[in-house]
């Protein structure tokens, strides 16, 4: 099953496309910003999240660009060819591309291709390719024709295979096509011509590929609306002769012949692709995600303003013209299984639509692994899973479960990270849950075994969950490991409290020098070192300290005990635990909980620790109040609710043994003014509430009546 979302615009401002639309978009060396180059003198880089361009640059008038903008991954720098024959490198503080670093080649270049793990390849219109470093050492050396005078170089693409790029291209000549694999491991270059069949008088739309190990796969989609695939060797079996490459039917009529702006085709997965024109019953253009192992239309939605027939997809998102606008559309693909795909031939669903989300597993987890046939709850797997773990071999799990039982840490750390590698099946979080019960289990039998790694590996996969391992957090307790409990807390939905309460009796407990050498994560604390000055808070607007002023009594009757002091003393509060004590402790106030099943667990916190945390939550509280938002900074932090309830917590299961320790009196005065103050706050509020009430109800009469009037009312 696959889901389109609801689409966005990066920008209100339409793009420079040409008739043949952009040149293309290419990813930047940060996830969330992508290039986007028009088929004029303009490149912009926008960053998705903000739907906003953050920089923008142009050649010069009378120049164009004719290659798309790439960035070199390991350098940041960006790379665009204008002209055919320039190229040009900038970054982000360039402002005119006219002044930055130029170098005229001898030859005119097709397309710059750049990915993580090797240097930026360029790819000439003769078909020869010059990695960048080479070319900006001399840039007018000779380039060498690789393909005929005739032959059009049509699509090309960049793989990485064990590390080493593999470059294909497909070039037609008089209706003909040929596709060249360029090895760079073995500088190895190998020519396929494609065997178009019966079919060859339809012409091919679009092309797109995926790779594994062996094979490369190579789909196009032809005018007679059909998708066809090749399997082309990544290896060739004698690279001096003119192979050929015979293609199979995938798709059968899932678009119309007559696309009048061309048509696209991109593989999202192995599984899936996407397929951007008129399907057959309509004229308007449509997105559509097919199924290609069951051959099934899994979702589609249609775009009436029209598009260029160009189509990018990275990560999770499509990018695509829709008029004159560039949209992303997110979208997401299930793992492919018959249940999942009967019935939705003729679906439709709401341009809205969300994705379906991880789950926890509650099912019991069979220790034997995927091939056990011993259990009631194994009979019951549908025929659809058991085709699916037909395809990945039984052998890598059954391997490394025995591998678990005798090898060595570093061993087992080696081979799990290889079979987290292989595609994810339907029961991959039951597989994930017996690996961490082999790996627990041989932990109790040998105490000095504690394989701290491949856990961390094993949690970060996002499919676990406590109840399916409910010895992981028990041995991280034991081990007083705090970065595992905190990752823990942080994605496990389902922890007792008992649980949570342990680990906060760990942090609270766990000394300072400890915690240095304790690689935590620390995106939930920012800017926490601040020192906050309460005579400077008082003097602030009760809009900013939403009524609330430590300093300042709001009650007439509140205690006069805090101000009891010389006028010339400011008392400042400051963090009272280290940054990273704080990232655990923010962990902790983010779980879910009961509040009946956690008081019990609150009473046997020692008293000096529930003070420490009172005084935390307390200066949490304050660092809310330095801002309109009541939020605190950085990311996924505590709210303002949570820190409030948790201060609620502890004061109702250590109220009568707080009220004893000298050190804490100063603090409860303070909780005791500020819960006055709210007090205060809320009568006001109740005050007014009545005349709002009478103001709505004189709003709808008004609006009843269609009638123009001006009304005086007096509030006080």
């Amino acid at each position: 099953m696959a889901a389109l979302e609801a689409e966005f615009t990066l920008s209100a401002v339409p793009l420079g496309a040409g008739p043949d639309g952009l040149l293309g978009v290419e990813q930047s060396d940060k996830t969330d910003q992508f290039l986007v180059t028009d088929s004029g003198r303009t490149v912009i880089l926008y960053k998705v999240s903000d739907q906003k361009p953050l920089g923008s640059w142009s050649v010069k008038q009378g120049q164009i660009i004719t290659c798309p903008a790439v960035c070199n991954f390991q350098t940041g720098e960006y790379i665009v060819v204008h002209d055919n024959k320039v190229l040009r490198l900038w970054n982000n503080e360039d402002v005119n591309l006219d002044k930055v670093f130029k170098a005229t080649l001898s030859a005119e270049v097709y397309r710059i291709h750049s990915v993580q793990g090797t240097e930026p390849l360029v790819l000439f219109k003769q078909g020869a390719v010059r990695g960048l470093e080479a070319l900006l050492a001399e840039p007018q050396q000779t380039i060498e024709a690789v393909i005929s005078d005739e032959e059009v170089i049509k699509w090309t693409k960049l793989f990485m295979v064990f590390r080493h790029p593999v470059l294909i291209f497909i070039t037609e000549k008089h209706g003909n096509y040929f596709a060249y694999v360029q090895m760079f491991s073995s500088r190895i270059l190998s020519k396929y011509t494609l065997l178009l069949g019966q079919d060859g008088k339809f012409i091919i739309q679009s092309f797109t590929a995926s790779v594994d190990r062996k094979f490369i796969s190579l789909m196009s989609l032809s005018s007679d609306g059909c998708v066809y695939e090749s399997l082309i060797p990544i290896h060739s079996s004698d690279s001096d002769k003119n192979q050929k490459v015979v293609r199979s039917l995938v798709l059968k009529a899932v678009m119309s012949g007559n696309a009048q702006n061309g048509a696209a085709l991109t593989a999202l997965d192995q599984d899936h692709v996407a397929i951007l024109g008129p399907p057959l019953p309509a004229s308007k253009e449509c997105l559509s995600i097919w199924n290609t192992k069951f051959q099934t239309l899994q979702i589609s939605k249609e775009l009436p303003q029209g598009t260029s027939g160009q189509l990018w997809y990275y990560g999770e998102n499509l990018f695509m013209l829709h008029g004159k606008f560039l949209t992303v559309i997110p979208y997401k693909c299930e793992v492919s299984s018959l249940a999942g795909a009967l019935g939705k031939l003729k679906h439709s669903q709401d341009p809205g639509t969300h994705s379906v989300s991880h789950f926890v597993n509650w099912e019991t987890s069979q220790v034997h692994g995927l091939g056990s046939q011993n259990s009631e709850p194994s009979k019951r797997i549908l025929r659809s899973r058991k085709v699916e773990a037909s395809v990945q071999p039984e052998v890598p799990v059954s391997k490394l479960l025995s591998t678990i039982k005798k090898d060595s840490e570093k061993h087992i750390e080696v081979e799990l990270r290889k079979f987290l590698a292989i595609k994810q099946t339907p029961d991959f979080h039951t597989v994930i849950g017996d690996i961490v019960i082999g790996l627990l289990g041989r932990c109790k039998t040998e105490p000095l075994f504690y394989p701290r790694n491949s856990l961390m590996q094993l949690i970060q996969t996002h499919v676990l969950s406590y109840s399916l391992c409910p010895g992981l957090m028990e041995v991280a307790l034991e081990k007083t490991d705090v970065q595992m409990l905190q990752l823990c807390l942080q994605q496990f939905p389902d922890i007792p409290e008992a649980v949570t309460c342990a680990c906060l009796k760990i942090f609270l407990s766990i000394g300072d020098d400890t915690l240095q050498e304790a690689d935590v994560n620390m995106e939930s604390v920012s800017d926490y070192g601040d020192v906050i000055e309460d005579e400077q808070m008082a003097e602030q607007t009760e809009i900013l300290q939403n009524g609330f002023s430590p300093e300042e009594n709001n009650c007439d009757n509140c205690d006069k005990e805090l101000n009891e002091k010389p006028q010339d003393t400011t008392e400042t509060t400051s963090c009272p635990v280290i940054p990273k004590k704080a990232a655990l402790l923010n962990a902790v106030l983010r779980s879910a909980y009961s509040e009946a099943f956690l008081l019990p667990h609150l009473k046997g916190i020692p008293a000096q620790h529930i003070t420490l945390f009172l005084q935390y939550l307390y200066f949490l509280y304050l660092k809310c109040s330095e801002n309109a938002t009541m939020t605190l900074p950085g990311a996924h932090p505590p709210t303002l609710n949570q820190i409030m309830d948790w201060i609620c917590l502890l004061l109702d299961a250590n109220f009568t043994v707080v009220v004893m320790i000298p050190e804490a009196k100063r603090l409860l005065l303070s909780l005791y003014k500020f819960v006055k103050s709210q007090i205060c706050i809320c009568s006001e509020l109740n005050k007014i509430e009545v005349s709002f009430r009478e103001l709505q109800k004189l709003n709808q009469e008004k609006s009843n009546r269609e009638l123009y009037s001006i009304e005086v009312l007096e509030l006080f």
